[in-house]
């Protein structure tokens, strides 16, 4: 069992920056850990994934501007999010994944947290 727990959403400008952090219960490198968004009428969508050994892999619309990151010492896993867009305004969900592979279905995961808004403003 894992609890996830999100945290670092906000408003922002357009060209601003944010950092979610995910704080995780449980055996966290038993994980691939990933971000998913999903903006109000829209389906839940991948942003960005690590795997147990910290491999990252993106989403087209976040490559270059997103990083992902994770401290297994600390049970976190982080989104740096730069060169904000207003079409990043969503709730951000932080996901875990048991599995390997490059996973970017929201039904591949097995734990998810309850979400923090992003809203970037034109």
């Amino acid at each position: 069992q894992v609890q996830l727990v999100e945290s670092g959403g906000g408003l922002v400008q357009a060209g601003g920056s944010l950092r979610l952090s995910c704080a995780a219960s449980g055996v966290f490198t038993n994980y691939a850990m990933g971000w998913f968004r999903q903006a109000p009428g829209k389906e839940r969508e991948f942003v960005a994934r690590i795997s147990k050994g910290s491999s990252p892999y993106y989403a087209d619309s976040v490559k270059g501007r997103f990083t992902i990151s994770r401290d297994n010492a600390k049970n976190r896993v982080y989104l740096q999010m730069n060169s904000l867009k207003p079409e990043d305004t969503a709730v951000y969900y932080c996901a875990a994944d048991r599995s390997v592979g490059i996973r970017k279905s929201p039904g591949a995961y097995d734990y998810w947290g309850q979400g923090t808004q992003v809203t970037v403003s034109s």
